[in-house]
């Protein structure tokens, strides 16, 4: 599946497959910037990224993709099975549902909207596959940049959850939420 979606005056973005090896250098420069702390992966080596995304991509219930923004690497995007990762027995899941995490690249260079348009663009690629029916998130109940963008796509709090890394709040989003929160956005 390749969703390209458009975001006016911000441009366009795609999804390809995430290559552990290849953009293991790219994605350690992410996960260790101090923006993204709650990615906890500051004191990541090279070699710990590697692992880490090898261990995804040999995992039939976790996939990475690497998100590009007019053709360049811009941010990164996991989903997962929650009925079998991250969030085994910590809530109830229904059929349809995906796990998401995303995280945009630090720049020197910041464009008004861009992080809006990323997590718009992962939605409308996850929606893509008409088997997804809710996406699932559980960010750091102290994110609350990122719970502000979820709302703004349409999630909504269903509350705390205590995951082993951190109290979580557990949202959820259906097609139709993200559809209305999102209506008039070209995609």
């Amino acid at each position: 599946m390749s969703t390209t979606h458009i975001s006016p005056g911000v441009g366009t973005f795609t999804v390809r497959a995430l290559d552990p090896l290849k953009d293991a250098e790219l994605l350690h420069g992410w996960v260790t910037h101090p923006k993204a702390a709650f990615w906890m992966m500051q004191d990541a080596r090279l070699e710990d990224v590697e692992r880490a995304y090898m261990e995804i991509a040999a995992d039939e219930h976790h996939h990475a993709l690497l998100g590009l923004h007019d053709g360049e690497p811009a941010f990164l995007m996991e989903k997962y099975d929650p009925a079998h990762r991250e969030l085994v027995g910590l809530y109830e899941p229904e059929p349809g549902d995906v796990g998401m995490h995303f995280l945009v690249a630090p720049t020197g260079a910041p464009i008004h909207g861009f992080t809006r348009a990323v997590i718009t663009a992962v939605m409308a690629h996850l929606f893509e596959d008409p088997a997804t029916r809710r996406v699932v998130v559980e960010p750091d109940v102290g994110n609350k940049a990122v719970h502000a963008l979820n709302a703004a796509v349409g999630f909504e709090v269903v509350g705390e959850i205590t995951k082993p890394e951190k109290r979580a709040l557990l949202s959820v989003c259906t097609r139709a939420a993200f559809e209305a929160a999102t209506e008039g956005a070209a995609r």
